[in-house]
């Protein structure tokens, strides 16, 4: 039988209704595989889809739980009081063993100056504090120019960082960028060969 406005939509043929709307297709499976494809192998992953557990954390051990606690409970100066106890520390001992009129192989020693008679990329650096805490500039850049030259720069850094750790300073923050440190870098390798070459006008490097 028909209506009057038109013929009867037919039954559909899954649920038998009359204008019923289209099943939807079955839904993919949370695992990221194809509907096509039967249930994997457990431990198997496809790709695009999660694993199904976060990965291990390895829990700390006690020495690095007491210092996390140390570290969280310590008043917020301790840190940068620390860091100026050891810088004190060296300036101390620059002051009170002098430097400057020690033997070359009084203890402590370089090593590698004390078995080939070379100077590594550190000698001269205690000396070279000793003239500067004696404001004797010229003798310090003589046993270490590029110490000399960055001690400005490292006594800036320290004082911002302590003093945004301990009082909460806004000091204007040093940039240095990766390049720049790589000149240095290589600057301070061409001193440390030049300085071993035994021709003028570098012996007046060696120290």
């Amino acid at each position: 039988m028909t209506s009057v406005d038109g013929p009867a939509s037919p039954p559909h043929p899954q649920t038998g209704g009359l204008d019923a709307p289209p099943q939807a297709g079955p839904a993919a499976p949370a695992d990221g595989r194809p509907t096509d494809q039967p249930p994997p192998h457990p431990g198997t992953a496809y790709p695009g889809a999660y694993p199904a557990a976060p990965y291990p954390v390895a829990e700390p051990d006690r020495l690095t739980r007491f210092v996390v606690r140390l570290y969280e409970r310590s008043p917020r100066w301790a840190v940068p009081l620390a860091a100026l106890g050891c810088v004190a520390a060296g300036i101390g001992y620059a002051l009170i063993s002098d430097p400057t009129r020690s033997a070359p192989d009084a203890a402590p020693s370089c090593l590698l100056k004390l078995t080939t008679g070379l100077d590594c990329p550190g000698c001269g650096g205690t000396r070279a504090l000793w003239y500067v805490l004696h404001a004797d500039l010229p003798a310090a850049a003589r046993h270490h120019f590029l110490f000399v030259f960055a001690l400005p720069f490292l006594a800036y850094l320290f004082v911002a960082w302590a003093g945004k750790q301990a009082f909460g300073w806004r000091l204007p923050e040093l940039r240095i960028s990766s390049r720049a440190i790589g000149v240095f870098l290589a600057a301070w390798l061409a001193f440390t060969i030049l300085r071993n070459l035994p021709w003028a006008p570098f012996t007046s490097l060696y120290v």
